[in-house]
């Protein structure tokens, strides 16, 4: 074991367990909002509070780079880590608020696979995240995240061409291309951030 000095800052780790806690259960809030349309404005409020509050997290993330001595990792890994399960987050309100502004009365085919995918990749990546504490069996999990994620990228692709099959009016497309493009998003910010805690535990093994 390695002597340090100063000890390592640990406040880290609760608070990215804490915003990878909230990116799964607004994943989950946002798959059972779009199961329930047209979307209720108390459920899309739920949504927007916990994407203000993970905007929270991420600023006390920043300030405590400002004061550590010792960080558990490279500043810049925590730094674009901390922003990568912002965006989980931004991407997830950018849904909700384009379900109530747009007045969506029903889905269409396969938006309800990708929140499910949105939903497993969230769950993981929480799972994923609390093994930062000691980077002991990342790879499998972070595995999961990318077989996640090129699952959702076939389901996207499979959205995308139910948009453009000539069975939808212009300004439905137009509608919905925003929020499947936002749910594709939100799965890749989880993915980039997988991708980061693989690269944590390759420097730090």
């Amino acid at each position: 074991m390695r002597f340090r000095l100063i000890p390592r800052d640990e406040s880290f780790f609760p608070l990215f367990e804490e915003q990878a806690e909230r990116i799964a259960t607004t994943a989950a809030a946002l798959q059972a909002l779009v199961g329930t349309l047209p979307v209720s404005p108390e459920g899309v409020r739920a949504i927007v509070d916990a994407e203000r509050a993970g905007d929270e997290v991420t600023v006390k993330i920043r300030q405590q780079l400002e004061t550590s001595i010792v960080t558990p990792f490279d500043r810049e890994d925590i730094q674009s880590l901390a922003n990568n399960l912002d965006d989980v987050l931004d991407e997830m309100r950018a849904v909700a608020d384009h379900l109530l502004l747009h007045n969506i009365s029903s889905s269409i085919p396969g938006v309800a696979d990708q929140l499910q995918l949105l939903t497993k990749a969230g769950e993981t990546n929480a799972v994923l995240v609390r093994k930062l504490r000691n980077l002991k069996g990342v790879q499998q999990v972070a595995d999961e995240i990318e077989r996640l994620e090129s699952e959702a990228d076939g389901v996207y692709r499979r959205v995308t061409a139910e948009l453009f099959n000539g069975r939808h009016e212009a300004l439905e497309i137009l509608k919905w291309k925003d929020i499947v493009e936002a749910i594709e998003s939100a799965i890749d910010a989880i993915e980039d951030a997988s991708d980061i805690v693989q690269f944590i535990a390759v420097k730090h093994s």
